[in-house]
């Protein structure tokens, strides 16, 4: 359709692709809140189970017609985005409710949120909605895919809710185990929008469902017992560890994902001196990991000597790339292979500095681990303090089958002449043999 209008509130367009890219899309500002995409496949105006709710924490619906891809950051344009793949969809789904929710705040503090739907095959946009009309909600139906007469259509919706994505999920059928403290703090008298306030969503003109299938049809997947947890985990001084097997991630692929952004007053520093941009640009964080195998094998997986390493074969981890950018880009990324978490014994996971800062000082950067199955799991590094090249993040270790992942975050400062790897090697005991190495 090449470059689509925005459409208004209410109108549909069809979506003549068989698999499609579902893109929200919103700018990032100081206090502003993050925000997630989710969706809600139904029957008849209600999920036939909580499997049926697609989101950051059940990232892929056991049909594979509907899964989370993720978050991406260029400056301060976020994206995080689902596919949608409509031959894999059952028969009995006839609508895949889009959904944004804010966490930490209200959507009245989001600038420039979209959603958007791209194919996959050619990259082209199909419909685009932009909702620009936000004040005191906490989550949005930004549009649905809905089946009309065998072909899908996409309708911008536009639909705010002032209860959190809790609240929009209880209302097509998600059972919602929510802690007391997540619940945002009641404040008194609570501002209301000019409108009435949100009603349960209702589809307009709500069509019979497709004949080919009767509307009672059962789960794909058995229900989940668990009522499903909204919030994500968050590893602090005070709570440093988490079971991947208690959050559900005990297999597929375990991703890494370190970002890091150089501190304002950095950079405004630097621009006095005409050297900001360059010192920006020159920066080089690499994403690394010291790993240990049951049968006593231990090496590192880094960008430094082209050490990759691999998913399929020891030590089933690997380096995606090597960033230069940081919050430019998508960071770094590595992933480990959880289908073979009995062959790990641990996994220490590290970040050093390879040219660009002399410390970690003035750096800000947040690490996430996002299991394939589970919930995500992140923690920001502590102010250094110390004129550190190497700093520990976290440690995966296997008890007796269960993985643990602990926090470190400790900077380490290496000696003169030794290298960042083996200062952390002599910190955590690993006992390797180093040669100096390029890439």
């Amino acid at each position: 359709m090449g470059a689509s209008m925005t459409m208004q509130k209410g109108t549909n367009v069809p979506v003549p692709a068989q698999v499609v890219q579902v893109e929200l899309g919103w700018r990032t500002s100081p206090g502003a809140p993050d925000v997630d995409a989710s969706a809600l496949l139904l029957v008849s105006g209600k999920v036939r189970s909580d499997a049926d709710f697609v989101f950051y924490n059940q990232p892929a619906h056991a049909s594979g017609a509907v899964r989370h891809e993720g978050k991406r950051t260029a400056g301060d344009a976020v994206t995080d985005s689902l596919v949608v793949d409509f031959a894999a969809m059952e028969p009995a789904i006839d609508r895949v409710v889009v959904v944004a929710s804010a966490d930490g705040g209200t959507f009245g503090r989001v600038t420039g949120l979209y959603v958007r739907i791209v194919d996959s095959a050619s990259g082209s946009e199909i419909a685009r909605f932009e909702s620009a009309d936000a004040t005191v909600e906490t989550a949005f139906i930004l549009g649905e895919l809905y089946l009309r007469q065998g072909a899908w259509k996409f309708r911008a919706v536009g639909q705010g809710y002032d209860t959190g994505l809790g609240g929009l999920a209880t209302d097509f059928g998600i059972s919602v185990d929510e802690p007391q403290q997540s619940a945002p703090p009641q404040q008194a008298p609570r501002p209301q929008p000019a409108q009435a306030p949100p009603a349960p969503y209702r589809a307009p003109q709500a069509a019979p469902a497709p004949q080919a299938a009767p509307p009672v049809a059962p789960p794909a997947a058995p229900p989940v017992t668990q009522p499903v947890r909204l919030t994500k985990v968050t590893l602090t001084k005070e709570a440093p560890s988490v079971s991947l097997s208690k959050q559900g991630g005990t297999s597929g692929a375990l991703s890494v994902n370190l970002n890091w952004e150089v501190r304002k007053q950095f950079k405004s520093w630097g621009a006095k001196l005409g050297r900001a941009v360059a010192m920006h640009a020159d920066l080089d964080l690499d994403l690394c990991a010291l790993y240990e195998l049951t049968d006593g094998s231990k090496g590192v997986v880094q960008a430094l000597g082209n050490a990759f390493g691999d998913l399929r074969r020891p030590p089933y981890i690997h380096l995606d790339g090597d960033d230069r950018t940081g919050a430019l880009s998508t960071g770094e990324n590595l992933t480990v292979n959880l289908d073979h978490k009995d062959r790990l014994r641990r996994v220490l996971i590290f970040v050093t500095i390879y040219e660009g800062a002399r410390s970690f000082a003035d750096l800000h950067a947040t690490v996430t681990l996002q299991p394939q199955n589970g919930a995500a799991i992140d923690f920001s590094l502590d102010e250094c303090t110390v004129p550190s090249t190497v700093c520990a993040l976290a440690l995966i270790t296997n008890n007796g089958g269960e993985l643990t992942v602990q926090r470190e975050a400790r900077y380490l400062v290496p000696q003169r002449g030794v290298s960042p790897q083996r200062t952390i090697d002599a910190a955590y005991g690993w006992g390797m043999n180093w040669t100096p190495g390029r890439k």
